[in-house]
């Protein structure tokens, strides 16, 4: 038999069973929502322009594609424009450094390029931003910009009773508007010019939506252009003459006609007539691959995908209508796609953040 003193149950030092728990706790954690995000903020200086997809679908369902958003990111400083629904988990989810975000551009007010500007706020206050948040845009950003801070002003009021304002200072918590003023006589602004770093503003054809606007990034002779909503447009083109990267929205009018017609077809006639006139104010395909062989573009992404499809079909129907021999190369967007472009060079790396997933 064993000695009596040898089965008395001994309790663990208290440093013991807090590393336990501890340890428990992280397991626990890992096993409901997966190990941290990667921290990617080497991205922010490492000599390069970057382009991150983290949103290339339309409003309509998608399981792999959030809605409108795309990240550049250079100089120590990172821009997101646009931010559609489901775009701010990705920005998340792939450890882009949104403390560091300097701030949203958006091209016009549609629901499905704005709807994560609430969270975008909130994300980046609460992961370290400690100044009120630059947002940029055509005329009437700064009643969006509001709407947004009245709908969040109570939760704010929350977190830094609960908090304190040590760690959620006030001023982290705002947003200012930041009115990009464009005309058909001026219809092209640089508004930004920091550290090398220069993004200008331009108009673009989504009527009749208006203003709605495109940008261009410059970052030590490195470029890339985003489009925005648009049909074919002169000031894009011109913006996007001899362009690293254009990031441009497309519409498949096959496909978005056939499912019009068998909308209504099928009594759905509401329904049927709202996709319908969606035809009218995107480029479709073979433009779009012919506007960037004109244009001398290094690299189409083709973005903001109308239908949303999945990886494989997206690349049968948006590929479709480039020629053989086009100049530049040509890619359908993917939510994570990473576009990295050194300065000093002509090189260009692509991968994918959504890939890797821990």
């Amino acid at each position: 038999m064993f000695a009596r003193s040898a089965l008395r149950w001994r309790r663990p030092p208290a440093l013991t069973l807090a590393l336990a728990l501890l340890v428990l706790a992280a397991s626990a954690v890992e096993a409901q929502f997966g190990a941290l995000p990667p921290d990617r903020s080497s991205l922010l200086d490492d000599g390069a322009l970057h382009v991150v997809i983290c949103g290339s679908g339309a409003p309509l369902p998608s399981a792999e594609r959030a809605e409108a958003c795309t990240a550049v990111i250079a100089g120590g400083r990172m821009f997101l424009v646009d931010v559609g629904n489901g775009s701010l988990e990705n920005v998340r989810l792939w450890g882009l450094p949104i403390d560091r975000l300097a701030g949203v551009l958006l091209t016009h007010f549609h629901s499905d390029h704005i709807a994560d500007l609430g969270e975008t706020f909130f994300a980046s206050w609460v992961s370290g931003r400690a100044e009120p948040l630059d947002v940029y845009g055509p005329a009437g950003v700064d009643r969006v910009v509001a709407g947004f801070r009245m709908v969040y002003e109570l939760d704010v009021s929350y977190r830094i009773a609960h908090h304190g304002e040590e760690i959620l200072p006030p001023a982290g918590a705002g947003a200012v508007a930041r009115t990009i003023d464009l005309t058909d006589d001026a219809p092209t602004s640089a508004f930004y010019d920091r550290d090398d770093l220069r993004i200008s503003a331009f108009l673009v054809d989504h009527e009749p939506v208006a203003p709605a606007v495109g940008y261009r990034f410059d970052f030590g002779g490195r470029s890339v252009v985003i489009s925005g909503d648009t049909v074919r447009s002169a000031n894009l083109e011109q913006a996007s003459q001899g362009v690293d990267v254009l990031v441009h929205e497309v519409l498949s009018e096959a496909v978005m006609g056939m499912a019009a017609q068998a909308l209504s077809a099928g009594g759905a006639e509401r329904l049927g007539k709202l996709v319908a006139d969606t035809l009218d104010y995107h480029i479709y395909p073979r433009d779009l691959h012919a506007l960037a062989a004109e244009a001398g573009v290094g690299l189409l992404v083709l973005s903001h995908l109308a239908p949303p499809l999945p990886a494989a079909q997206a690349n049968a129907v948006f590929l479709r209508g480039r020629a053989e021999d086009a100049p530049n190369d040509a890619l359908v967007a993917v939510d994570g796609m990473h576009i990295a472009l050194p300065v000093g060079s002509d090189d260009r790396t692509v991968g994918n953040f959504g890939e890797h997933q821990p």
